[in-house]
């Protein structure tokens, strides 16, 4: 079996591939094209920001029909994570007669393509998006290639290629009716090893004779038992910051456990007043969950990273990292978000403004993890607002990012949450800013008020993205705009 033998096995156009004796850090990109030879797929940045390297990698459905799909940067994904899954290439596209696919036959026709060195990722992203999208909008297809990075052509091309192909509906679905038995074949074991004492054994996909290991459990139970024994196991998801480390720092954890095979840390589940987000649930899913109730933080994610990055990064994660830009939690410290703790059988929870120590640093003790997001629902008469400020609309970090959640009443704002990142060594609220809000009218409010209260509130430090004069001043016009115009809901 894949476990015991060192072998990563997947599914590549219609037949398993074993590959065996590859460093558990080894990348996606770098077995493609170093012992695959698919050299169409590209190195271009190794960081999961120019596209240039995007693949398709698909899973069974929950019915075993067949096969879901997400555009992936192979430069960041590390090669045990494809154990049990299959991937489609831009050579995967050519049909055995030598018919292109249709996005890549527009864009030749379009001339959507110069240099071409960028070009097989395009046509990854776009392929990857008519599989559940066959009539996109313009602003679906920008969207779609905002993780996409072209110096030379032009997009105008590219976006008339694509709204041509989907004038050939039939021909836009990939061909993977023979990768479906094989996926069955290789799926990984849905229920723990167990020993003939009874306890769990989390098998390794990968093993080096030092004992360091790649392992990739499907419970749980195996998650939380395997963080007891080793509790410095390095925890990989999306890998958009374990694939930096390792193609940047040239990072080899001794352990490492991915989450993306855990069912129960996939899912979302709600009552009344929360949704109970699992920790390996993607940012491309929490966006389509919050769409509706909070708008303004959809946007927000939107414009995190790109799709490839938005389809393996999870909610969790992002919190996890801890980076004091990170754009999710002001909008979650904001809303109120509740952290799921767990270690062994014992779980805790955590309010998340409570859950920052420091740069990096958090209340998680050693062999504890997030094992879920509660995000609260909206109530009757909150308003919520949030914007990301960067030099760029899309793929670029924040100056900052701020969120605000409150109610209006006779007129004036009550239960005032309001968070920034970028401002202090983690994203947090600023209740010196809540205080100056709370019980005023938004008439009331002025811009000298706030401007003394961010000056007492945080250390003003200048960054690589933005000094802390601009930092300061748009910190005290988004907390204008955010409480301006707004009419009380009854």
């Amino acid at each position: 079996m894949t476990q015991v033998t060192n072998t990563v096995r997947f599914v590549l156009d219609g037949r398993i591939v074993e590959a065996q004796g590859a460093r558990r850090t080894t990348t996606v990109l770098d077995y493609l094209r170093e012992h695959l030879h698919r050299t169409g797929t590209k190195e271009g940045c190794a960081e999961g920001d120019c596209g240039a390297c995007v693949v398709m990698v698909g899973e069974l459905n929950a019915a075993g029909t067949g096969v879901d799909y997400v555009a992936t940067n192979a430069c960041i994904q590390l090669l045990p994570s494809l154990d049990g899954k299959s991937i489609k290439t831009v050579e995967s596209l050519k049909k055995a007669d030598g018919t292109l696919h249709p996005v890549q036959d527009e864009m030749v026709k379009c001339h959507g393509s110069q240099c071409g060195f960028c070009t097989p990722g395009i046509v990854m992203s776009l392929v990857n998006l008519v599989q559940t999208n066959t009539s996109p909008v313009r602003q679906e297809i920008t969207d779609a290639l905002s993780g996409n990075l072209c110096r030379c052509t032009g997009y105008a091309p590219i976006i008339d290629a694509t709204a041509k192909a989907c004038e050939k509906k039939s021909a836009l679905k990939v061909d993977d009716s023979a990768d479906l038995p094989l996926l069955k074949e290789i799926k990984r074991a849905s229920t723990p090893t167990m020993s003939l004492d009874g306890e769990i054994i989390v098998q390794p996909v990968v093993r080096t004779r030092k004992g360091n290991e790649f392992v990739s459990p499907a419970t749980l139970a195996e998650v939380a038992d395997y963080l007891v024994k080793h509790p410095t196991t390095t925890l990989l998801a999306g890998s958009t910051e374990i694939g930096l480390q390792v193609n940047k720092q040239f990072a080899r954890p001794d352990h490492i456990m991915y989450l993306g095979n855990v069912k129960e840390l996939r899912q979302v589940a709600e009552t009344d007043k929360v949704w109970r987000i699992g920790a390996a649930v993607s940012l491309t899913k929490v966006e389509e969950l919050v769409a509706k109730a909070y708008p303004d933080f959809a946007e927000v994610l939107r414009r995190f990273g790109s799709p490839p990055i938005r389809s393996t990064a999870t909610l969790a994660g992002n919190i996890a990292n801890g980076s004091p830009i990170g754009d999710s939690m002001p909008c979650l410290l904001a809303l109120g978000a509740n952290l799921v703790l767990r270690r062994g059988e014992k779980t805790r929870n955590v309010l998340l403004e409570n859950f920052y120590t420091g740069m990096k640093k958090s209340v998680l003790e050693a062999g504890e993890f997030i094992e879920a997001v509660e995000l609260p629902k909206p109530v009757a008469g909150q308003v919520f607002r949030a914007h990301k400020v960067s030099k760029r609309f899309e793929q670029d970090i924040s100056a900052t990012c701020a969120a605000i959640s409150y109610t209006l009443k006779g007129g004036k704002l009550f239960g005032v949450k309001l968070a920034y990142n970028g401002l202090s060594p983690f994203p947090a609220r600023a209740p010196k800013l809540e205080a100056v809000l709370e019980g005023k009218s938004p008439a009331d409010v002025t811009a000298a008020d706030l401007d003394a209260v961010i000056a007492s509130s945080f250390t003003a430090r200048d960054g690589l993205r933005a000094t802390w004069a601009y930092r300061a001043l748009v910190a005290r016009n988004l907390a204008l705009e955010f409480i301006e115009e707004q009419k009380e809901v009854a």
